[in-house]
């Protein structure tokens, strides 16, 4: 029988892009799986801290294992910006982000950023770290329609397209998120 896990995420990108990597591992349960329509909070300065608030909201309430990520975009030239704030950087969702981080570059040399994912996993009331780096440069321009957030606008190191370019098992392979959820995975076999 499969071990289940929660992944505290509403955001239904991120649980198909996990439950693709994760295959037939481990059963992934959502928060609507357990009937969580709570808002979770994410009030951390750092991925790692607001990883960990959502898993250990989770594992708190429902007494189950349980993951949770924080993922964002780090643009050099920016300070790190978006950061922690990549999904709520302009306040009106991807389009509008995408808009106000070229207006941002526009007068800037450098255009390297990377992608990074930290994982926090609770499992037997254990906590655990996995983190996943992409490196790459931001485009002047969007290109692509796959993916979500920033795809469009991001080209990793060592590949011609966007992250929006790729199919989802192109961009799985390579991905921060990819990337940690490889490292969650031995993680959890090697505790089978």
């Amino acid at each position: 029988m499969k071990k289940k896990i929660v992944f505290a995420t509403n955001n239904k990108h991120k649980l198909e892009e996990i439950s693709q990597i994760v295959g037939d591992h481990f059963e992934i349960l959502s928060l609507k799986d357990i009937q969580c329509e709570d808002e979770i909070p994410e009030t951390a300065d750092t991925f790692e801290g607001n990883a960990l608030q959502k898993a250990a909201y989770i594992h708190e309430k429902y007494g189950m294992d349980c993951f949770a990520d924080d993922s964002g975009l780090e643009v050099e030239a920016l300070n790190n910006a978006p950061g922690v704030f990549s999904a709520r950087y302009s306040g009106g969702g991807s389009e509008k982000n995408m808009d106000k981080l070229l207006d941002e570059l526009k007068d800037k040399s450098s255009r390297r950023a990377q992608f990074r994912t930290v994982i926090a996993l609770i499992l037997e009331d254990e906590v655990s770290y996995f983190e996943g780096i992409v490196k790459g440069e931001i485009l002047e321009s969007r290109h692509g329609s796959e993916g979500f957030g920033y795809d469009p606008l991001f080209r990793p190191d060592g590949y011609s397209e966007t992250f929006a370019e790729m199919d989802s098992a192109q961009k799985n392979k390579i991905s921060h998120r990819g990337k940690a959820t490889q490292l969650l995975i031995q993680y959890l076999n090697s505790r089978i």
